[in-house]
Formats: structure tokens, C-alpha cells, sequence
């Protein structure tokens, strides 16, 4: 059963609440850092993609999406709070009652505006070195941009729910693994298989536009494009982490946790008030 594995989940949570709770500025650098992190993945990710895409070879997406691992293992440990990790983290942590829910929407909230600050400083950051400036090393970053930010809402949002899924899940099943080399493994596996299946990540893709952005691109990338993007694909992100994953979970394995409920003291009036 992946009991330990939830229980360490519910730390994590708390130990993500009792930073915010210490210095929400802090809880807001560190969701910063997170994003920046994925920042380094984007960047490793689309400049080995683009050797094989001015070739017009088969190896373009496999390639980007191998090296794009390097993103969650710089999370994992590196530290940094991600929206879509929270997404399953809090929700978990509430449905267990030792956060509440308005904590937890105030805790997504922060965490994501973080994640944006982090994605504009790391945009900025690689505009001034001008290693994207040149189009035969851009233009397969621009192609993707492009079609993310003209495909159909539908889509976006679905694609983001079987994204944030996969992505709690490349989190979540290391916790159950022995050894660092299998965990980064496990991580990097599963981050392959969602980058290489199409799904929506929302702090990728912020990532990604905020860099693009920066560029010199064409006008079907806009800041339109990414309000387009961005809003389903966040509220797909929210569904695949909070419903997907923390409400399965604790359903599935409800009979087995309901015994170490009762037995525990959870949370009483005010006691996890900010």
C-alpha cells in the first residue's frame, strides 16, 4: 500500500505551511526558485531540441523531453514550491483535516504568484545573455509557443488535467523508492512521458512564453496568448493534482487511514490560522 507514501506527503504539506506561516515573502521566494528551476529545464530542453528540429529529425521531441528532466530533479533537490505539486499536497493535507481549505486557496495562490515572478526574473535573465537570439537556435521554441497558445480551450484544459496527473505522480511513487538513482530515474521517466505526450503544464508554459516573450517573435505570440493558454490550462493543472490525485488517494485508501485518524489529534478552531 502507499501509505508511507502519503504520509510523507502530509509533512511535506506542513512543512510548506509552516514556512508561509513563518514569512510569506520566503514562501514566495521559494515558489520563485521552483519556477526558475524549470526555467533550466526549458532552456536545456528546447536548445538540444532545436540541433535535431533545423534537421527536421524524429529525435526533436524525444530529445527535448529526456533533457527537460533535469527540471523536477533540480526541484526535488533543490528545493522551491510548485503550483502543480501543491495542487496535490493541500488538497491531500486538507481531506486528512490538518489545513483548512481556505488555507489551502491561499496557499495555491501564493505559490502560483511566485512561480510567475520566478518565470519573468529567469525570462530576463536569459534575454541579456542572448543565447535564444539567434533563429536557427529559437525557432523550435517559437513553433511550440505558437501552436500552445492557438489551440483550442477544450483541449488545453484536458491535456493539462492528464499533465498535472502525470506530474504529482512523478512526485508522488519516488517517495515509496529506495536509493537516489532510482528516484531521479522514476522522476525523470515520467517527465518524459508528459512532455513527449503533449500535455499542458501551466508553470512550464510560463516558463516558456515569458521567454518567447522576451524574443523576437511573431504576432500569433502575444500576451493574449497567454491569458489563452494559461487560464484552462491552470484550471486542468488544479484537477489533475487536487481531484486525480489527493482526493483518489485518500478515497482509495480511506478504510486504512480512518484507524490513524481517529487516533490523532487534528486541528481545533484557530489553531492553524496565519
Amino acid at each position: 500500500m502507499e501509505i508511507a507514501a502519503l504520509e510523507k506527503v502530509e509533512q511535506l504539506a506542513l512543512k510548506k505551511l509552516k514556512v508561509f506561516k513563518m514569512s510569506r515573502l520566503r514562501y514566495i521566494a521559494r515558489s520563485a526558485l521552483a519556477s526558475m528551476f524549470i526555467g533550466f529545464g526549458v532552456i536545456v530542453a528546447f536548445k538540444t531540441g532545436s540541433f535535431f528540429y533545423g534537421e527536421h529529425s524524429p529525435l526533436t521531441y524525444p530529445m527535448a523531453a529526456i533533457t527537460f528532466g533535469a527540471a523536477i530533479i533540480l526541484i526535488t533537490y533543490g528545493g522551491g514550491d510548485l503550483f502543480t505539486g501543491n495542487t496535490f499536497y493541500f488538497t491531500y493535507a486538507a481531506l486528512r483535516r490538518k489545513m483548512r481549505w481556505s488555507t489551502v486557496l491561499k496557499l495555491w495562490l501564493y505559490t502560483y504568484i511566485g512561480n510567475i515572478i520566478g518565470a519573468a526574473f529567469f525570462a530576463f535573465m536569459i534575454y541579456t545573455t542572448s543565447l535564444f537570439a539567434e533563429s536557427s537556435v529559437n525557432a523550435f521554441l517559437l513553433s511550440v509557443v505558437d501552436k500552445k497558445m492557438n489551440l483550442p480551450m477544450g483541449e488545453l484544459f484536458f491535456r493539462a488535467i492528464l499533465c498535472n496527473w502525470l506530474v504529482c505522480l512523478a512526485f508522488f511513487i519516488p517517495l515509496s523508492l529506495k536509493g537516489d538513482g532510482a528516484k531521479m530515474f522514476a522522476m525523470v521517466l515520467f517527465v518524459f512521458c508528459f512532455f513527449i505526450s503533449g500535455y499542458e503544464h501551466s508553470i512550464a508554459n510560463m516558463c516558456t512564453f515569458a521567454i518567447a516573450l522576451v524574443l523576437h517573435h511573431p504576432g500569433t505570440i502575444s500576451i493574449g496568448g497567454v491569458f489563452h493558454n494559461l487560464i484552462p490550462v491552470t484550471l486542468g493543472n488544479i484537477i489533475g493534482g487536487a481531484v486525480l490525485m489527493g482526493v483518489m488517494y485518500h478515497y482509495v485508501n480511506k478504510p486504512y487511514l480512518d484507524e490513524e485518524l481517529n487516533s490523532t489529534t487534528t486541528f481545533t478552531e484557530g489553531d492553524l490560522d496565519e
